[in-house]
């Protein structure tokens, strides 16, 4: 995809928000680390997926938001919640060619092989990132 729709961008961030209002809901002021890693790791994955045909010329590969998520994604899915930047052996479409992410530029400050872990706060910053970064490049 070259652009999306204005609507269609806000009924993401609709989606997204109505999920953190659910989860605040339902697990009050104290949620379990695991759980609270699990939910958010699998809101990157929706994040991603709500936008999975982006194209890679447009959105860049400089370690921006897109990027981001783009990799915390191939991470979690194809090596075991590590992040990873770089194509992994057996798994050519495990990475982009040439995507940066240089920790000191990217929102969660993750470094190669580090565990990828989100927690609520992790999530709203890298979400109003990604929008901000998407309606830019492709809005």
């Amino acid at each position: 995809m070259k652009k999306y729709s204005k609507d269609y961008i806000a009924a993401c961030r609709a989606r997204v928000d109505a999920d953190l209002r659910t989860y605040r809901k339902q697990v009050g002021n104290a949620p379990s680390k695991e759980f609270e890693a699990r939910f958010f790791n699998d809101q990157v994955l929706l994040l991603d997926y709500m936008f999975v045909h982006r194209l890679t010329g447009i959105e860049g590969k400089d370690g921006n938001p897109l990027n981001e998520v783009r990799i915390l994604c191939n991470s979690l899915l194809l090596n075991q919640g590590r992040l990873q930047v770089d194509r992994l052996p057996g798994w050519p479409n495990s990475a982009s060619t040439g995507m940066e992410l240089p920790p000191e530029k990217s929102v969660l400050k993750l470094k190669v092989g580090e565990e990828v872990r989100l927690n609520e706060s992790d999530f709203v910053r890298l979400a109003k990132a990604f929008f901000a970064q998407l309606e830019k490049k492709f809005g």
